[in-house]
């Protein structure tokens, strides 16, 4: 077969991807899209998941917060988000710790009957205050070289706040400020989803500081129609800007010489670019190099998605439209993450898991048909934290189900009726079936860990996303400032070509 030039080629047709191709097909390259799937996407595909019901659920990542509006002004996406009134709600006892999004009344007043002195609440508005400030002056630079270590702190002069983001285990300044055992988890949870690691790891730190720094805000908004409408909103930029995508199409091997870089494809095509961009994972891409693997954490979260008949009440008596419209926390303490973090990093499952749930038709009923909705039908999206690859080793499928049993009691604790009372369906996804679905190495969400948004000082120019060839750059997760659903990898490998040119 012949081969086939382009100015770039692209691995893996995942949200970075498009962002990348779109951004170097404007600037007048010919580029290709890669894709060994049946359709592009990735981990931000919306998928009809259970057999029988009209119901399309983002299947692996469910919010947007990272996605710059840059990105969506540059590219010229027609895609809507919501925001959630309700943060989290957090249960315990016969009550419930209820946090808006923006502070008022309602939060106010469940922060008292946690906590009648006003510490904890005070302490609350302090710290996301701090946190906020330092958010707005790291969000531009994403999209910037990255500056050194020196550099960004200079530049967003909190010295005092960039100590305990940065330096310092964040485990420390959470019971530094905090003194329930039940606020410090709420705290604590943006560490550690995806993250397998305890509140004193600094790899904790970078985890809470991609939760907390999109768009300066932090928000977490709801994508109308699922992450399925923004992959088709950037699949329409990118086939109009010209980029040409082949589904379908699992790449067999990787050379790169002078002359630049050929993918061989396992049906015998092969293509030839002056560059290559991969939004597969970097041990992916070093398989197909014949390099050694780089070695990273396992992934740690199952993730189950369920379609209930109803919603189910709540011991609290709060309105469950109330609790499941943000972040639903159950066994999340400051104490439980950290005992549970050393039973799983001992080879224990959790009998208790630590889950947080998130209900996407209380703000976007969109994904679900209409006769589910007029029924009163509702999807649930939970995870499980600490729940790495190695506990599903053994016997993945027996595992599987002593998880899901484990995440179904943490939540029946705080329920007035069993969930699966009200569960129409279910679909569980432990790290090895993440793995085997999308690629990702033992179903690290972030492909790798997580690294700061800088390079160190003494480091050569960068945007973060070289690799050791300069013809070959990653613009995935994998890149630095590459985690969560972002587009920012793909933007900064777009611009690291661009600036060879």
């Amino acid at each position: 077969m012949s081969t086939k030039k382009y100015d770039v080629t692209i691995i893996g047709g995942g949200h970075n991807g498009l962002v990348a191709a779109t951004y170097l097909a404007k600037a007048g390259k010919t580029v290709v899209i890669l894709e060994a799937n049946s359709e592009v996407g990735g981990a931000t595909q919306s998928v009809q998941a259970f057999p029988g019901f009209d119901a399309h659920l983002s299947r692996y990542s469910y919010l947007v917060s990272l996605l710059p509006d840059k990105i969506v002004e540059d590219l010229g996406l027609s895609f809507e988000c919501v925001s959630r009134e309700v943060s989290s709600y957090t249960p315990y006892e016969d009550k419930g710790l209820y946090v808006s999004r923006k502070w008022d009344e309602k939060t106010a007043a469940s922060f008292n009957e946690l906590d009648p002195t006003g510490h904890e609440g005070q302490a609350w508005q302090d710290f996301y205050a701090e946190v906020a400030e330092f958010a707005q002056r790291i969000a531009p630079t994403l999209l910037q070289p990255l500056k050194t270590r020196s550099e960004l702190k200079s530049e967003i002069g909190l010295p005092d706040i960039w100590d305990y983001l940065i330096e310092n285990p964040i485990g420390n300044e959470i019971n530094k400020r905090f003194t329930s055992d039940l606020v410090k988890g709420v705290v604590l949870t943006d560490a550690l989803i995806g993250t397998f690691a305890s509140a004193f790891e600094l790899q904790a730190n970078i985890c809470f500081l991609y939760h907390l720094m999109g768009n300066g805000t932090g928000e977490w908004k709801v994508p109308i129609g699922g992450m399925g409408a923004l992959v088709k909103e950037l699949t329409r930029v990118a086939t109009e800007a010209g980029v040409e995508i082949k589904v379908n199409s699992k790449v067999d091997s990787v050379v790169s010489d002078e002359s630049g870089v050929t993918v061989s494809m396992q049906s015998g095509e092969s293509y030839t670019s002056d560059y290559l961009l991969s939004n597969a994972a970097p041990q992916v891409l070093a398989k197909l190099r014949g390099k050694p693997q780089p070695k990273s954490l396992d992934g740690s979260q199952m993730k189950i998605n369920i379609l209930l008949k109803r919603l189910p009440q709540l011991k609290s008596g709060i309105d469950p439209r109330l609790a499941f419209a943000g972040t639903f926390h159950a066994n999340e303490s400051f104490s439980q993450f950290e005992q549970t973090f050393i039973d799983a990093n001992s080879g224990l499952m959790p009998t208790k898991m630590p889950i947080e749930m998130y209900c996407h038709t209380l703000s976007d009923p969109s994904i679900l048909g209409a006769d589910l909705q007029s029924a009163g039908y509702h999807t649930l999206t939970l995870f499980g934290l600490h729940t790495p690859a190695s506990l599903f080793d053994a016997d993945n499928d027996s595992a599987r189900e002593v998880a899901l049993a484990s995440a179904l009691s943490s939540i029946n604790e705080y329920l007035a009726e069993p969930i699966e009372d009200v569960i129409a369906a279910i679909e569980v996804k432990t790290p090895l079936d993440i793995e085997e679905a999308i690629s990702l190495p033992r179903g690290n969400i972030f492909h790798k860990d997580l690294s700061m948004p800088f390079r160190e000082d003494d480091s050569e120019p960068s945007w973060g996303v070289e690799t050791d060839d300069p013809r070959i750059f990653i613009c995935g997760a994998g890149a630095i400032r590459g985690g969560g659903v972002s587009g920012i990898p793909g933007h900064n490998a777009a611009m690291a070509v661009l600036s060879n040119n």
